[in-house]
């Protein structure tokens, strides 16, 4: 059988080198290229993208992956000529990925130019070396996003900018507003622009004119106001006027710019809203008085903000080990390098997940994991015997524990008392003799106990771990 021959249904039967040879074939046609499109081997499909007798639909679905075999394909100029819109039946990822060859050819462009996806269109407007006329055409084009990757590019000409700048839509507009070759006129235009979003963009630019400045703080979006109060070369009254704004997002903006006065620092402090507090917390100068201070605050958002840092005092550490919320605790429970008295706050902790968390730490010592030994709650217990060493004591406790899930982790432990392993392997509950017998350090007269046991399980498990 030629492969010409080959029925597409068979093309499962063949092995990798046979599909490779398959894909290679010059007289493959376009049903067995199409099965093999779908071949899991790459380099079966690499060939398929660019065997002349894939189909343009397989050739599209194949481009996103296989760019180059594609574009280097033998057959794509006599496609081209019996289809002149080709790419208009790709994907648009497919021709995306064609646009991202340094080498794509300009009737790839062309295509790209006129494709109905806007996403082509964009990729193609911020591609790098477009012609100046095509990037005028794209300036032009109806999709949004299309004019904001061309107000992105770094050398569009200023006539585009400046006729970019009143761009109906706001995105558009705010990619301008980011510009850093920005003309001063335009910028103060986008300083008076209607949406805030672009306005907030302004007040971003590093290079921000004083009287800009000055414009912006009257602004009334709360979200201009606040991108402006995180700058650190404000003028002092606008400054200290965006300090005491009403809004709470504005006051805690501007305890984010680097350098804050110790009273704006100091009023923080007391302020009624949280997010303001919560912003304090977050400062890198905040001490670890106002830290602890912090830590007791009526309000979890700045609760949470204290819980972010990984430099606390063991006085607010301590604060936080006793938060109402339990994923707070559960948090700080699990956290590294602990003092003592934390520690041994939380093993007083009302939740068992907190005392279950903790009492798997490796530096809680012998002493607390024998308190936890005899927590009520069995499932805290249990976690014990997961410990790494908690002892020969703390193991007899486990392995004498009316749970018989305790008893089972504890017969699991690699350091285990060998005294205690004929006790186990006669307890009551199959599962604690299957986790006997499932040791590879057992005794002989211990498996050859467990050889006999009543349950098939174990004396599997005890034939099993002989072998």
């Amino acid at each position: 059988m030629t492969f010409s021959e080959l029925d597409p249904r068979t093309l499962t039967a063949l092995g990798t080198e046979g599909a490779l040879e398959a894909a290679g074939a010059p007289r493959a046609t376009a049903d067995t290229l199409s099965g093999l499109s779908a071949h899991p081997d790459s380099r079966v499909r690499a060939r398929v993208a660019s065997h002349p007798n894939t189909p343009v639909e397989v050739l599209g679905l194949l481009a996103a992956a296989f760019p180059r075999e594609v574009l280097g394909n033998p057959g794509l100029p006599l496609m081209r000529l019996a289809r002149p819109n080709l790419l208009g039946v790709f994907p648009a990822e497919g021709v995306t990925a064609l646009l991202a060859l340094p080498e794509t050819p300009g009737w790839v462009l062309d295509s790209a130019a006129r494709h109905e996806d806007f996403g082509v269109r964009t990729a193609l407007a911020a591609r790098q070396g477009l012609s100046p006329a095509r990037v005028q055409a794209l300036a032009q084009d109806a999709g949004w996003q299309v004019r904001e990757a061309v107000a992105k590019r770094p050398d569009l000409p200023e006539a585009l900018v400046r006729q970019l700048a009143p761009d109906d839509d706001y995105d558009v507009r705010k990619a301008v507003a980011a510009r850093a070759d920005l003309p001063g006129d335009v910028l103060r235009t986008l300083v008076q622009d209607g949406h805030g979003i672009v306005r907030a963009s302004v007040a971003r630019r590093l290079d921000l004119p004083l009287d800009c400045m000055l414009t912006l703080a009257t602004d009334d979006d709360p979200d201009v106001l606040a991108t402006l109060a995180r700058r650190v070369d404000l003028p002092r009254k606008v400054r200290e006027w965006l300090a005491g704004n009403e809004n709470p997002l504005v006051r805690a903006a501007a305890l984010q710019a680097w350098r804050v006065p110790a009273g704006w620092l100091a009023r923080a402090k007391h302020d009624a809203d949280p997010e303001v507090r919560a912003a304090l917390a977050r400062r890198p100068d905040a001490g670890p008085d106002l830290l602890t201070r912090l830590a007791a605050d009526e309000s979890e958002t700045v609760r949470r903000a204290v819980l972010e840092r990984n430099d606390l005092p063991e006085e607010a550490v301590l604060l936080l080990a006793r938060a109402p919320e339990q994923d707070i605790r559960l948090h700080v429970a699990s956290a590294e390098a602990l003092a003592g008295s934390v520690l041994d706050l939380l093993l007083t902790d009302s939740d068992s997940a907190v005392r279950t968390v903790l009492a798997v730490r490796p530096d809680l010592g012998s002493d607390r994991l024998a308190r936890l030994a005899a927590d009520p709650d069995p499932e805290v217990r249990r976690a014990v015997a997961y410990a790494q060493t908690p002892g020969e004591a703390v193991l007899r406790t486990l392995a004498a524990d009316p749970n018989a899930g305790v008893r089972r982790a504890a017969a699991q432990h690699a350091y285990l008392p060998p005294p205690l392993l004929p006790t186990l392997a006669a307890d009551p509950d199959d599962g604690v003799r299957l986790s006997v017998a499932g040791r590879e350090d057992l005794p002989e007269e211990v498996r050859e106990q467990l050889r006999g046991d009543p349950d098939g399980s174990v004396r599997a498990e005890a034939e099993h771990g002989d072998s």
